[in-house]
């Protein structure tokens, strides 16, 4: 799946946390990059639940 995310990224304590803009999902990693990557998990998860809001404007 490829999509575009327009997301925040913050240092919350010790993990970094971050949230797509558009669909509210929320995750967090040690590292940015491992943040990003849990990100792109939760939101193919996140699609598959609700195919109706995949916007194929989205790239990882």
């Amino acid at each position: 799946m490829t999509i575009k995310v327009q997301a925040v990224l913050w240092k919350e304590g010790n993990v970094y946390v971050i949230k797509d803009v558009y669909t509210g999902v929320t995750t967090q990693g040690k590292t940015p990059e491992e943040a990003m990557k849990n990100l792109q998990e939760a939101l193919e998860l996140y699609f598959e639940e609700f195919p109706e809001k995949k916007r194929s404007t989205y790239v990882f």
